[in-house]
């Protein structure tokens, strides 16, 4: 059965094959017996699973047609749920149970659907290989010497390892599609303010978004079925009509303009990864998609740009967390400076001080216009460049990461280079893009990913393009070779 993808599951449980409570029972047995391998949830939830299941059984015996009612899945350990612990992989947040359900975790129990548990993440979303989080890094199930990809390790783990046939993630400058790419499953970040980010908490708010990890376009799509939604409680929440995002992954490609850039094929792409996605591109163009090569000038700005910008509104976000009101708290403060210095001493990592430090640094008097308006001036330059690229193309494509999976400790001591594997993902968030990775090939027996980025409110565009390139190519259904 864990072999299975969404979509499967969802047949199988309307044609009575097997109940949601049985899937349930195997896959949390799964996770029982080998997610001491890959580490890739910090809270399982077998009771409260188990009764949800039992709850979404007696909907579909009732005729329920939600499709991922009965399914089971996880959510990352950022989305804030109701009397379950949340800890946003940081010892600062070990002892947080929040009173509340996050918008997206709503969704998915209106929904039927059954949460497994919560996943790993590298500390407050901050990290490109899951070795941040307080609760040990996670590992990748193709190689577990190898990073999963960051900050959503924990959910490309889970569902590359087949512990859950998907789960939720965050992506605020390739989350979602680097790690996607580096475990070998699908990934989408939507438009920003397509999905409610109110309850996710937050690292850089207008950065963050949040999508969603499975196996195939297919079961990506049936997932941000459910989680995409208007929330007047966000107020980046984007009121517009939502789309079925299932009924156009059929459309024939014929027609479809595929821009390439030529800034994502020059210097520090390994050739194994250029090769495949060139492969993948070819692939697109057999199937009736037009290649056109374009120009994105402002691409080798977009880490500068991205690394003030996004912890200065880190620096602001993490404020909250003092010692105070809830979260770690240090022991025995002589006073209210020793409380708030050592309580956020003690309770954040080496990466989130860093990125405080370089935030509060860039917005401080006399730094502010220097760094933080200038960094915004060049966002608006590298969305333009989007813009324009948009008037000739229907969707842009390129690799999700330079390289396949690296080593533990390989650029743990060098902050840039961990940077520079987010190269061709962060402009997307920047521009509040949507985008998504999709396996290509592998690269010494590791996966590599081919990203698709399209304009504002283009996931069924981008769907479409990734499906029918799993229709015509199997890798989206290879697994590790240890995975039984």
């Amino acid at each position: 059965m864990h072999k299975l993808t969404i979509a499967e599951i969802a047949r199988k449980l309307r044609s009575k094959e097997f109940s949601s409570e049985e899937i349930t029972r195997h896959l949390l047995q799964r996770i029982s017996e080998l997610d001491t391998r890959y580490n890739s949830f910090v809270t399982v939830t077998a009771e409260q699973a188990i009764a949800q299941a039992k709850q979404a059984d007696t909907r579909l015996a009732s005729g329920d047609t939600e499709p991922m009612c009965g399914v089971p899945f996880a959510h990352k350990d950022i989305f804030c749920t109701n009397s379950v612990l949340t800890t946003c992989g940081s010892k600062m947040l070990s002892n947080f149970v929040p009173p509340y359900d996050a918008c997206v975790v709503t969704n998915f129990k209106n929904a039927g659907a059954v949460m497994l548990g919560k996943t790993n993440m590298d500390e407050f979303a901050m990290g490109s290989s899951n070795e941040t989080s307080y609760y040990g890094p996670v590992k990748n199930p193709w190689d577990t010497n190898c990073v999963p990809g960051g900050s959503s390790g924990g959910s490309a783990a889970a569902v590359a390892a087949l512990l859950a046939p998907g789960a939720t993630a965050t992506d605020t400058g390739g989350s979602i599609r680097q790690p996607a790419a580096l475990c070998g499953i699908t990934g989408i970040k939507p438009t920003y303010g397509r999905v409610s980010r109110w309850g996710m908490i937050a690292f850089a708010s207008s950065l963050d978004q949040a999508g969603v990890m499975a196996k195939s376009a297919e079961d990506a799509a049936i997932m941000l079925n459910t989680m995409a939604s208007f929330d007047e409680k966000d107020s980046t929440c984007v009121d517009q009509p939502l789309e079925d995002y299932t009924a156009g992954l059929g459309n024939p490609l014929a027609g479809v303009t595929v821009g390439i850039p030529k800034e994502y094929f020059g210097e520090g792409l390994n050739a194994g990864t250029q090769a495949a996605v060139e492969a993948a591109i070819k692939e697109l163009e057999k199937a009736g998609a037009k290649i056109k090569s374009i120009s994105l000038p402002h691409t080798h700005l977009a880490v500068p740009a991205y690394y003030v910008i996004a912890p200065a509104e880190c620096s602001a976000n993490l404020s909250r967390f003092d010692g105070v009101r809830y979260g770690y708290r240090c022991d025995e403060p002589k006073d209210l400076e020793d409380l708030y210095k050592r309580s956020r001493g003690e309770g954040f990592g080496d990466e989130v001080k860093r990125r405080i430090l370089v935030g509060t640094y860039c917005l401080s008097a006399g730094y502010y216009d220097a760094y933080y308006g200038k960094a915004q001036v060049v966002r608006r330059l590298i969305k333009q460049d989007f813009v324009e690229a948009f008037k000739e193309v229907d969707v842009i494509a390129g690799p999700t990461s330079p390289s396949p999976a690296f080593q533990f400790g390989a650029k743990s001591d060098d902050p840039v280079a961990m940077y520079l594997e987010d190269i061709y993902t962060i402009a997307t968030n920047l521009a509040g893009l949507p985008g998504m990775s999709l396996p290509c090939g592998l690269v010494d027996d590791k996966p590599v990913g081919l990203q698709l980025i399209g304009n504002y409110f283009a996931e069924g565009k981008l769907l479409n393009l990734a499906h029918q390139f799993q229709q015509a190519t199997d890798f989206h259904s290879l697994a590790p070779a240890s995975i039984a």
